[in-house]
């Protein structure tokens, strides 16, 4: 009879752990060649390409240790080569081409072939798949294959198709397989190229990956890993204290700063490419230019990064974090609370008579988002401003974006891993994009012509022209850039990836 330990009993919570061991889905005792981490989102599909939950960045640790993407990326956001070993355009931009990988294979041992490579491509490009980026897969088409190499004309310029080739949705799937099984099939018993299989999988609960000992890049360093779904900030705290998982993330930076104390625990905490931001919906009262601007100039960020994430963090006014491509430091909206009351004056709102929305924020998903949201009503009830605070999964903050519900005001951390400003300016306010929020005609002019800008000096000062626009007319509240805290047994060694994916390909045991 195997033993269990009353850490791995409380971990999961009693009954789901017994079930789950009966079943044979989880490690019953502590391995040295299993890696359990404390998660903290759920994974809700396996195909890493379609619906909302492909462009959570979050999930892109579990997506990439399953399946591999066109291109690589290494932790410092370089990029590698992938399935794709080289990649560019011809002299005059008419067309593209790609170099395929040889001598890999699928999960299920079937070879991985250039025919895998246009499928993905072109199964992104249409409409009805759900791709979320499938307005960039579907500027190359007409693909011809002549052995390893790809080429394909270009339909409409786009300057970062090969980034987001490493990025969101970027991922090759199985031809053969996926056609044989269909979306039902593959979900069930999904396959890649990556250096884990999917072993066991129990929603909401856990997910148990083996390590793919053929793995084109080298068997990974653990037979095991175990993401264990903790999406309670204070249940993963509890799940490194106790031992239960071995690492962990995105818990609140006073209890980083305890438990790194402790002995037997480590950790790193690492400026990352995500930005807390405040989302604004063109609807009432945000209509209203001055209500927006002085939500924005109401909110104390340094003191936010101070008093509540003890100094980690970066105050920005921007979409545009220092170390993306279209950053400008010119551009600033300062915290000026007397400012704030003034333009709310001059629309007949102040404190007797104050302008009522409701915000939206996550809990526990990333570090004191629910607490930072608290103080920054508070700092609007000083000026006017009553908001209603209202708490949901992430999952939900997708389905409400994508159907352009949220409510006024949303916090949100947005990923842009390949730090483009497309990638964050582009996508968060453009309004045909399902990731926007503000929706209206004038920024939609500004951001157009930008898309397929073949001028590369020309096409980030237009974006840098974007930014400031939208902070002088408040379409965005900007609040800052995150560092990611993650703690681990010192028996590990992890490299920290500021894209913030903690990818299990990351962690080895220590020397």
């Amino acid at each position: 009879m195997p033993t269990v330990t009353r850490r791995q009993t409380l971990a999961m919570g009693a009954g789901a752990f017994v079930a789950a061991m009966l079943a044979g889905r989880v490690p019953v005792q502590a391995q040295t060649d299993t890696l359990t981490i404390a998660f903290n989102v759920n994974l809700p599909s396996f195909d890493p390409t379609v619906g909302t939950s492909a462009v959570n960045p979050t999930i892109q640790a579990i997506y990439r240790s399953i399946f591999d993407q066109f291109v690589g990326q290494k932790p410092d956001l370089s990029f590698e080569p992938g399935l794709l070993t080289g990649w560019g355009w011809n002299e005059d931009k008419s067309q593209v081409w790609m170099e395929v990988r040889e001598g890999v294979t699928w999960h299920d041992g079937s070879p991985f072939t250039p025919a895998d490579v246009v499928w993905s491509l072109e199964r992104a490009a249409k409409p009805e798949t759900g791709n979320p980026i499938q307005f960039v897969w579907s500027k190359i088409g007409n693909f011809s294959v002549d052995g390893n190499r790809i080429t394909a004309d270009v339909l409409s310029f786009e300057p970062t198709l090969f980034k987001w080739m490493a990025f969101l949705t970027g991922y090759v799937l199985p031809k053969d397989y996926y056609e044989r099984v269909g979306p039902e099939g593959f979900e069930a018993a999904p396959i890649g190229t990556g250096p884990y299989m999917v072993d066991a999988y129990e929603g909401n609960s856990f997910l148990r990956l083996k390590a793919n000992a053929d793995y084109w890049g080298g068997k990974p360093a653990f037979e095991t890993v175990v993401f264990k779904f903790v999406t309670d900030a204070t249940s993963r705290v509890a799940e490194i204290e106790s031992g239960a998982s071995d690492i962990t993330l995105e818990v609140p930076y006073e209890e980083y700063d305890r438990l790194v104390a402790k002995d037997g625990l480590e950790g790193v905490a690492t400026p990352i490419s995500d930005i807390g931001m405040i989302f604004i919906r063109n609807t009432d009262p945000m209509l209203d230019k001055n209500v927006r601007l002085a939500a924005h100039h109401a909110i104390d960020k340094q003191a936010i990064v101070d008093r509540l994430l003890r100094g980690y963090g970066v105050p920005i006014d921007t979409l545009e974090a220092p170390e993306y491509d279209a950053f400008d430091p010119s551009i600033e909206v300062p915290h000026d609370p007397d400012k704030a009351k003034a333009l709310l004056a001059e629309s007949g709102y102040g404190p007797d008579n104050p302008v009522r929305f409701t915000i939206q924020t996550t809990r526990g998903l990333k570090p004191k988002d629910y607490e930072m949201i608290q103080a920054i009503v508070g700092m609007w009830r000083r000026i006017g401003i009553e908001a209603e605070i209202e708490v949901y999964e992430v999952a939900k903050h997708f389905e409400l974006r994508a159907g352009h519900a949220l409510a006024p005001a949303a916090f949100y951390n947005w990923g842009n891993a390949i730090a483009d400003p497309t990638t964050s300016t582009g996508f968060a306010m453009f309004g045909p994009s399902p990731h926007s929020s503000w929706k209206t005609d004038d920024v939609d002019a500004r951001i157009g012509p930008l898309w397929g800008e073949a001028d590369e000096e020309k096409r980030i000062q237009g974006w840098k022209d974007v930014s400031a626009y939208v902070a002088e007319q408040g379409y965005v509240i900007p609040v800052l850039q995150y560092v990611q805290p993650i703690v681990f047994k010192d028996t590990l060694k992890v490299t920290p990836n500021v894209s913030g994916a903690l990818q299990p390909t990351l962690v080895e045991p220590a020397a």
